[in-house]
């Protein structure tokens, strides 16, 4: 089954964090006050393996950074700095970079502006298939050309998309030697990036060694600073609390760390970068057919839910509930959800949906008993199967007769995408920066054409996303928040919890960007 999962649908299942497009992060905070080590090896432990280093893949783009660069970088207060281009304009439909001089691919050969747009044309293409690319991309169609003797790339857009610089900017680009053998990608690196890839093994470890030549960084940072490791070695750390054991005892130089566990880590000296998530964002099937369909009895079941409890669950009793669809940082980032959420006495919506209850039997309408189909899954998060279970149990209580079922991973995407055989789903959120890259999942074709597994159509929302691709960058945030207040007030998705996980460093210091992710040439080794 897992084989046959759409591998764009899986992308998004798993892309809570993996692709960070916009939005803010942080210089992270130290104690220590050590000299530096030179050209060391720093220890990092991340929480999957990586079957593939493939940039464009679902998995490799959540390494690409140590070995790719982009056209530009987010630096970690969320404005864009210099990466391969020296300087950029764009408008909603077209965007020219023009690139540094300067620049070689780990392989020695110099990167041209028709290398660039060939890997922009090849990440583009659908019929490749590269989920980690489409994650990143705009979803319009694109154009990429090239003028080598000014090193100008350009994209034009078939369609107004407003974030071009943070999309096609952002994307890892891969040099001509990759692009001719893409089956290579999976084990080896070819790119401009800092480190390059110079030992895999299959579960893990992964270890990559630094360029001594890179020069072109974020705002041309490069690799002869002190400090700076030599090299990196990736672990596969599946539990939080083994990562917090390695950091307290230095078996680890840096590792994310979420949940009761962050506790023990507290005045022991680390550095601390803080990372803002949602957590548990739940969708309601729409489909035809389906009893979720029913606007009113959607806004009526979300109405009954104690929202603070169901925040408090999915953190470890200190939540807050979620006041957007995107973490905070996220671009056009706003609080929406107390003002726009249905908020009506449940009992009165129920009846006014033509639900009704006798005694203590189920709620019926039409001779209709109401069931919802509620799946979950622990590997989108451990509390997870905790919130739906409280989700269950105050639907329950009005009289629903709720299934509750937790899935493994492949099979949650096999419901969402495959069978559509759920009514509730409280799943992971896409973890987006940028507004726009929640349209497929709200709007559009249902699978195999589309992302939007739930059905949800809702033409307030459609009408004002149509708007906001027609102003430029953040210039229509306004329009994108009431585009997501509109979803908010039909109940076509509820996020639970505002959440936070953290990176924490043992003798290191580094930045991060918009979901916890390291900036390379920002590491430091310390005594």
């Amino acid at each position: 089954m897992f084989r046959r999962t759409p591998p764009v649908a899986l992308a998004a299942a798993l892309t809570a964090s993996a692709v960070a497009l916009g939005g803010c992060g942080g210089v992270a905070t130290s104690s220590t006050s050590t000299p530096l080590v030179d050209r060391g090896t720093v220890r990092i432990a991340e929480s999957s393996e990586t079957p593939s280093f493939d940039p464009y893949s679902a998995f490799g783009a959540a390494q690409a950074h140590y070995a790719y660069d982009s056209l530009v970088n987010l630096a970690p207060d969320g404005t864009l700095v210099s990466g391969l281009a020296s300087s950029w304009q764009a408008t909603t439909t077209t965007a020219t970079f023009t690139l540094r001089p300067d620049v070689t691919c780990s392989d020695g050969t110099p990167l041209t502006a028709s290398a660039v747009a060939r890997a922009l044309t090849y990440a583009g293409n659908p019929a490749n298939q590269l989920a980690g690319a489409r994650t990143v991309l705009p979803n319009v169609p694109f154009t990429a050309s090239a003028d080598d003797g000014t090193g100008r790339v350009s994209a034009a857009t078939a369609a107004p998309f407003p974030f071009l610089t943070r999309t096609i900017g952002l994307l890892p680009i891969v040099c001509p030697a990759g692009l001719d053998r893409p089956g290579s990608l999976d084990r080896a690196t070819q790119g401009t990036g800092p480190y390059v890839l110079t030992r895999y093994t299959p579960g893990g470890p992964y270890e990559f060694t630094v360029r001594d030549d890179y020069s072109w960084g974020p705002a041309g940072a490069t690799t002869t600073n002190p400090g700076l490791p030599a090299h990196i070695i990736i672990s596969v750390v599946p539990q939080s609390s083994t990562a917090a054991n390695l950091l307290l005892t230095g078996a680890v130089d840096i590792a994310s760390v979420s949940g009761p566990d962050r506790a023990r880590l507290t005045g022991h000296g680390l550095t601390t970068a803080d990372v803002a998530t949602v957590v548990g964002l739940t969708f309601f099937n729409q489909r035809p057919g389906r009893v979720l369909a029913d606007r009113e009895l959607r806004r009526a079941l979300v109405s009954a839910l104690d929202r603070r409890g169901l925040a408090n669950v999915a953190v470890g009793g200190t939540g807050s509930p979620a006041t957007d669809f995107g973490a905070e940082g996220a671009v056009c980032h706003a609080d929406l959800a107390d003002a726009n959420l249905p908020a009506r006495n449940t009992v009165e919506a129920l009846r006014d949906a033509g639900w009704t209850r006798s005694a203590d039997g189920p709620l019926t309408k039409d001779g209709r008993t109401l069931r919802l189909r509620l799946i979950t899954s622990p590997d989108l998060g451990p509390t997870l199967p905790s919130v739906a279970e409280l989700m269950a149990r105050e639907w329950t209580e009005l009289g629903a007769e709720v299934g509750l079922v937790t899935e493994s991973l492949p099979a949650l995407v096999n419901a969402m995408y495959r069978s559509a055989d759920f009514d509730v789903v409280v799943g992971s959120t896409p973890g987006f920066a940028l507004p726009a890259g929640f349209i497929p999942f709200f709007s559009g074709s249902a699978p195999a054409q589309g992302l939007n597994f739930a059905g949800v159509t809702n033409p307030e929302y459609d009408a004002l996303v149509a708007q906001a691709l027609r102003e430029t960058d953040t210039t229509g945030c306004d329009t994108w928040n009431r585009a997501a207040a509109a979803l908010f007030r039909s109940a076509d998705a509820l996020p639970i919890a505002e959440g936070r996980s953290s990176v924490y460093g043992y003798r290191t210091t580094f930045a991060t960007t918009f979901g916890g992710r390291l900036v390379p040439t920002s590491i430091r080794l310390h005594q």
